[in-house]
């Protein structure tokens, strides 16, 4: 009897360790198939990238990327850059959301964005309109 006694007497503490683990199986299953959703990312051929806006695009993940998301609406700390040039008027400032003003701001900054002029040569920045337009 004493020994049926033991085996009940760990019961809950083998029940419990049973949910905790059937718990995290499904949270790792769940946590999985979740990520699933992110997309590698694609090559400048997968793109369909001229040679300019393969520049374009290597200067936007060295200096945009932290703060910008390319293919998307929602950004990370400015707005996301995804159809920019598809809006009449750029999402966060209202400003004409043409080659123009996105130069000016790449150039001056606005708000918390740096401005690029003293980095960015006005070829780079011209690459980087071309990948722009292509978002």
């Amino acid at each position: 009897m004493q020994v049926n006694e033991k085996k009940m007497m760990q019961s809950p503490k083998n029940d419990r360790a049973g949910v905790f683990l059937a718990t995290l199986a499904v949270l790792s299953i769940l946590a999985a198939i979740s990520a699933c959703d992110v997309e590698p990312r694609k090559s400048d051929a997968q793109l369909g990238l001229n040679p300019q806006q393969s520049a374009g695009r290597k200067l936007y993940d060295s200096h945009c990327d932290r703060c910008h998301e390319p293919y998307s609406t929602k950004g990370k700390k400015g707005p996301g850059l995804k159809g920019i040039f598809q809006n009449k008027y750029l999402s966060l400032s209202g400003l004409p959301a043409n080659d123009e003003r996105v130069i000016d701001i790449i150039r001056l900054g606005r708000n918390e964005m740096p401005g690029y002029s003293q980095t960015l040569s006005s070829q780079d920045i011209q690459d980087l309109l071309a990948y722009l337009h292509t978002l």
